[in-house]
């Protein structure tokens, strides 16, 4: 009997669907599903995950010609051994991965996603990846992200990607971080169509200690079509009189904020 089909025994016999057995392993029912009709095969720390649920060894899971599932008399010399083996493999192979998915789903997506810990290269899967409304993980996909390496409407993490991107890296339509990329991009160095920072590249404003742009900037060493030179100063009155004189369909929160980087550029 082929694995496929012991999966779909043992789940079938401890009473558990598809979608039950997936939450126990922090995988997806799709991943289940492939499992049980031959598709795929789990990855070894699910199988010890498995043999540890259904109560049978690694090897009856895996092995075609047995059968039958093992079974260990607990009078054996050698029980309390091989547990520990299996316990030790387990935490090796595991390490200090945890994974969780809410119950409550939106739209098909868990409310809350978590994938958080240490992975080894050859178990780095999808299927490691957090993702829900609320994702949290090394890698994070989500309407909210907080990872490593996140990506959602609103993203935090050391590398960014979001409608809103807040990290080390970002990229996003607004976005914050040491390197920023985006339509309003704001960081140390910043690069978009309006950025402001130690470094600003801008193709319509940039406000910087070095700002260089397409159009206009503002800064201590500037270079563009128009340009404000810090000088020995500014104001804000002074950087808003110059930014409205170039641009004055400027929307008004932009202008207030350019007009503070502009008069504390150092």
């Amino acid at each position: 009997m082929e694995f496929s089909e012991k999966l779909m025994t043992l789940r079938k016999q401890a009473g558990l669907s598809q979608e039950q057995l997936a939450d126990q392993l922090g995988v997806t029912r799709q991943s289940v599903s492939k499992w049980e009709s031959g598709a795929a095969f789990p990855e070894l720390v699910k199988l010890i995950s498995l043999s540890e649920l259904f109560g049978v060894s690694v090897d009856y899971l895996v092995k075609d010609y047995v059968e039958e599932p093992e079974q260990q008399r607990e009078d054996s010399p050698d029980t309390a051994r091989l547990e520990q083996k299996v316990d030790d493999l387990t935490r090796y192979v595991k390490g200090s991965f945890y994974a969780y998915d809410s119950k409550t789903r939106i739209f098909g997506l868990p409310l809350v996603s978590i994938r958080v810990g240490f992975v080894r290269r050859q178990q780095m899967s999808w299927e490691n990846v957090a993702k829900g409304v609320f994702a949290i993980g090394n890698a994070a996909v989500g309407v909210v992200s907080l990872g490593l390496i996140s990506v959602g409407l609103a993203s935090f993490g050391c590398i960014a990607l979001g409608l809103l991107a807040l990290g080390v890296i970002t990229m996003g339509v607004l976005s914050l971080g040491v390197v920023a990329l985006g339509l309003l991009a704001l960081g140390v160095c910043a690069m978009g169509s309006y950025a402001g920072g130690v470094c600003a590249v801008g193709s319509k404003i940039a406000v910087g200690v070095a700002a260089a742009a397409g159009e206009t900037a503002v800064g201590y060493d500037a270079d563009a079509a128009h340009v404000l030179l810090w000088g020995d100063g500014l104001s804000r009155a002074e950087v808003a009189t110059f930014l409205q004189a170039h641009h004055p369909d400027l929307w008004k929160p932009l202008l207030r904020l350019f007009s503070v980087l502009g008069a504390h550029i150092r």
